[in-house]
C-alpha cells in the first residue's frame, strides 16, 4: 500500500539557510550579508492590519479567527480543492448560517495543510507557528488539537496582546489603510498610549472615486456631510478631499493608497472635469467615462501629494471578484481577485507629463502584471524623478516574485529607485516572517552579484541595508 504523505507528521524546523543559494561559496557570502541585516527594525508601510486590535489593545480570541479568516491566502487554496467557504466559517451575505465551531474549522484546514506545500504560505505559517507559538511538529489532522490548543493558550497571555507583539516583532511602524469617510476613531484612541506614532493610517479614496461602485454618489454625498464642502460641485468635491486628506495627516499618514483597475491617468481641462464628475454623479457616466474619471482622479491626487507632500502609491491591474458568485454570496475579499494585464507607458504618460518631473513628488508603482518589469516599470521609473517602483507584490510576494522583480528592474532602475519591501497583509502574525523572506531573498540576489565581482561584499553590505530599512522610510517619508 502506499504510504499517504498527506498526513506524515515530523519535526517542525526552520533551516537557518533556508532561501539561500546551494551553491556553498554564493551561500556563504548570503550568510554573512543577512546577519548585517536581520535584526534590523520592521518597517511596515502599507498594509491591512485592524487598526482596532492596536487600539484596544485586547488579547486575540483564538487561532481560527486571527491565523486563518482574515487570510485569503488560506482559504483561497482550499476553496480551489473544493472546501466551501461556508465549513471555513466565512460569513455569507444573505445570513445563511456557516460553520462556526472554530475547533472544526481549524482541523478542516490542518487536514488539507499539505496542499500549502511549496507556497509562500507554508513559509509564513510554519514561521508563525516554531518562532512564533514554539510548536516544534508540523501541523497534520493528528496534531490540529495540539496546534489549537497551544496557540490559544498562549494568546490568553498579557506578553500575546497587540501592543506586546509589535514590541516582540521588533515593529518600528505599521500603517493600516482605512477609506476617505473612515472617522478613524481607532487611530485617535491610540494618541497619548505611545503607540501613536507607530501605527499610523493611510488614505485610500477609493470609495469617493470611483464612479463605478454603487454606492459612489452616496458616498460623495456623505464626504460633502463630512466636511462642510459642497461635493456636488467639483471644486467643492476636490476642496473635501484635501480636507481628508489633512485629517489623515493629522492622524499619522504620510502616504494615499490607490487600488484603480487599470493605471490609466488624465489631465482634463478644469470644464471638461467638472463636466465628467457631474455626469459620473449622476450615474450617467459609460463604463469608458468612468475609467477617465479614475484617471482623472489619480491626476489630481498627484497634484495633491505635490501640495501636502504625502507620498503617492498606486496598486493597479486586479481583476475584482472574479467569481461573481462567492461575491454574491460573501462580498469582496474573499480571494477571487485576479491579476490582470496592466499597461504603464502610455497610460500613465497624462500624469506624468503634468508632475513626472518633479522630484519633491514621491509615486510609487505597484504591478501584478510581471511581463511590464523590465519593459515598461524600471525604464519609467529609471528616468522620472517622481517614479520609484513597489516590490513585488501579492500574487508575486513569493521568493520566486522577488527575484524575478530583482533581476528583471534592476539593470535598468537600479537599486535606489526602489522602496524596499512591503508586506500589504491582514495576517498580523506573518509580518517578521514576511519582512525575513524578503530579507533573505535580497540577501541571496546580493550574494550572486558579489560572486560574480560585480559588487565587492562591503557595497553589497551597504545595499542590503538600503533595500531593508533606509529607502523605505525615505520613500514613505518617515522620521
Amino acid at each position: 500500500m502506499a504510504h499517504d504523505t498527506k498526513q506524515s507528521s515530523s519535526r517542525l524546523e526552520l533551516h537557518p539557510d533556508r532561501l539561500f543559494p546551494s551553491d556553498p561559496a554564493v551561500r556563504s557570502i548570503a550568510q554573512r550579508l543577512y546577519q548585517h541585516i536581520k535584526d534590523l527594525p520592521i518597517v511596515s508601510p502599507h498594509g491591512h492590519t485592524d487598526p482596532r486590535w492596536f487600539a484596544d489593545n485586547a488579547n486575540f480570541d483564538n487561532a481560527t479567527s486571527l491565523l486563518l479568516l482574515p487570510d485569503h491566502y488560506v482559504f483561497r487554496m482550499l476553496y480551489s480543492q473544493g472546501i466551501k467557504l461556508e465549513d471555513l466559517g466565512i460569513r455569507r451575505k444573505d445570513g445563511v448560517v456557516v460553520e462556526q465551531d472554530y475547533r472544526r474549522i481549524f482541523q478542516i484546514f490542518a487536514s488539507h495543510y499539505y496542499l500549502f506545500r511549496g507556497t509562500p504560505s507554508r513559509i509564513w505559517l510554519d514561521t508563525v507557528f516554531h518562532d512564533v507559538f514554539g510548536l516544534t511538529e508540523t501541523l497534520t489532522a493528528e496534531t490540529a488539537d495540539h496546534y489549537y490548543d497551544r496557540i490559544n493558550e498562549q494568546l490568553l497571555k498579557p506578553e500575546f496582546k497587540p501592543r506586546a507583539l509589535l514590541d516582540r516583532f521588533n515593529i518600528e511602524l505599521i500603517a493600516t489603510t482605512e477609506g476617505a469617510l473612515n472617522d478613524l476613531a481607532h487611530h485617535a484612541k491610540l494618541k497619548g498610549t505611545g503607540y501613536e506614532h507607530k501605527v499610523i493610517t493611510t488614505f485610500r479614496p477609493d470609495d469617493v472615486v470611483d464612479a463605478d461602485r454603487a454606492d459612489f454618489a452616496a458616498n460623495v454625498a456623505a464626504l460633502g456631510e463630512l466636511t462642510g464642502e459642497d461635493t456636488h460641485s467639483w471644486q467643492g468635491y476636490l476642496a473635501a478631499l484635501r480636507q481628508r486628506r489633512a485629517f489623515f495627516r493629522e492622524h499619522g499618514a504620510t502616504a494615499t493608497d490607490h487600488g484603480h483597475p487599470t493605471a490609466i491617468t488624465a489631465d482634463l481641462s478644469e470644464v471638461d472635469a467638472a463636466a465628467l464628475f457631474q455626469r459620473c454623479l449622476a450615474g450617467q457616466a459609460s463604463a469608458a467615462e468612468t475609467e477617465l474619471f479614475r484617471g482623472q482622479m489619480l491626476t489630481e491626487m498627484a497634484g495633491m501629494s505635490l501640495e501636502d507632500g504625502m507620498t503617492m502609491q498606486i496598486h493597479p491591474g486586479a481583476h475584482r471578484n472574479h467569481n461573481s458568485i462567492i461575491f454574491e454570496r460573501f462580498g469582496p475579499d474573499k480571494g477571487a481577485d485576479i491579476p490582470s494585464p496592466t499597461e504603464f507607458v502610455s497610460n500613465l504618460k497624462p500624469l506624468l507629463q503634468k508632475y513626472g518631473n518633479e522630484a519633491s513628488l514621491n509615486i510609487i508603482l505597484f504591478t501584478l502584471d510581471e511581463t511590464t518589469y523590465a519593459r515598461e516599470l524600471a525604464p519609467l521609473a529609471g528616468h522620472y524623478p517622481a517614479l520609484k517602483l513597489g516590490p513585488a507584490w501579492w500574487f508575486h510576494d513569493s521568493p520566486e516574485g522577488m527575484l524575478r522583480f530583482r533581476h528583471q528592474v534592476t539593470e535598468t532602475a537600479g537599486f535606489y529607485n526602489t522602496v524596499g519591501f512591503n508586506d500589504d497583509t491582514r495576517a498580523f502574525l506573518s509580518i517578521p516572517a514576511r519582512h525575513d523572506v524578503a530579507r533573505r531573498i535580497d540577501c541571496r540576489f546580493l550574494a550572486g552579484l558579489v560572486a560574480e565581482h560585480r559588487l565587492t561584499e562591503a557595497e553589497a553590505m551597504d545595499v542590503a541595508y538600503e533595500l531593508t530599512y533606509r529607502l523605505v522610510k525615505k520613500a514613505y517619508q518617515l522620521s
